[in-house]
């Protein structure tokens, strides 16, 4: 199970109750059944030629409505963490897991190397911060990263978090005995996970790793709208839920006038840059004539 899946299926459900996740396990079942017998869908699943962010939005558009909110969640991050290939056996391994943790004995995540368990943290930190607001986040890193500093400076606190020989629930004790009231519950979860699907002996590395991931989340959750002219609700409505099919999440807008773009928007958010300007679309065309111009124009047009 690819790392990132098997972090977010973590915090998704394992926080599930008895009933609640024999459903999910049930509808998990039904997806991975129907992908496997139906041939167009599976084709359209592992067509590469349509980015992982398409895929995850028409498998939610198609799961919305028909099963537990949980189970689109899941499937839909399946298809945006995945290769178009892939997607069909995430579907399985979450199925898979979603059966082994529907059973009552406690399975201790797998130790991973240090970067495949720093991608699992980072899947269960994607799952935990959907339903955190944006004005959260900093809040969340600066928990984050005077937890790390406290074991940094606490030699004896350290010896206790990295050994791995020592039981996992005492070490999850130690956490929340020393932080619990002390730092959110969104980063307290984040730092107890780092504990139990973390490399023992990364905890302060992981936890590092772990605040410039959330700072990172929180750059993905703002769009710097640069319009040419004033963008109406509607507007923005419209560019809100075209935001949230592509990053798979909402995003707030900071929309900034720029009469020198003529038309249209400019979208920045994360590392993403969507130009739907005017001033965008004449640039492409200058461009593109230049490139295709003869030798003796071009050296004229400088």
């Amino acid at each position: 199970m690819q790392p990132k899946l098997e972090g977010y299926a973590a915090a998704v459900i394992d926080t599930l109750d008895d009933s609640t996740r024999f459903r999910v396990v049930n509808q998990l079942e039904s997806i991975d059944a129907t992908v496997a017998t139906h041939s167009d869908l599976h084709a359209a699943l592992t067509d590469t030629a349509i980015s992982a962010a398409a895929r995850s939005a028409v498998l939610r558009e198609l799961l919305s409505g028909k099963v537990d909110e949980d189970v689109v969640r899941l499937a839909a991050y399946a298809a945006k963490v995945s290769a178009g290939q892939e997607v069909p056996a995430a579907l399985s391994d979450l199925t898979h897991y979603a059966v082994t943790r529907s059973r009552p004995e406690d399975h201790a995540p797998a130790i991973l190397s240090l970067l495949s368990s720093r991608k699992r943290v980072a899947g269960f930190a994607d799952a935990v911060l959907e339903s955190v607001s944006t004005d959260d986040f900093g809040g969340v890193e600066d928990d984050l990263f005077r937890w790390a500093r406290t074991i940094e400076a606490n030699p004896e606190l350290r010896r206790v978090l990295v050994d791995r020989d020592a039981p996992l629930a005492s070490r999850l004790e130690v956490t929340t005995a020393l932080i619990g009231t002390k730092v959110s519950s969104t980063a307290l979860r984040l730092a107890q996970y780092v504990i139990r699907g973390g490399r023992p002996r990364d905890v302060v590395g992981t936890l590092d790793y772990l605040v410039d991931y959330v700072a990172q989340a929180r750059n993905w959750r703002v769009a710097r709208v640069f319009s040419a002219r004033p963008l109406d609700d509607a507007s923005q409505q419209s560019l809100i839920e075209s935001l949230r099919t592509i990053t798979g999440h909402s995003v707030d807008l900071q929309i900034v006038e720029d009469p020198t773009l003529l038309g249209g928007v400019l979208v920045q958010v994360g590392d993403l840059r969507l130009d739907a300007t005017t001033k965008g679309r004449l640039g492409a065309l200058r461009d593109a004539l230049v490139a295709h111009a003869p030798a003796e124009l071009q050296l004229n047009s400088n």
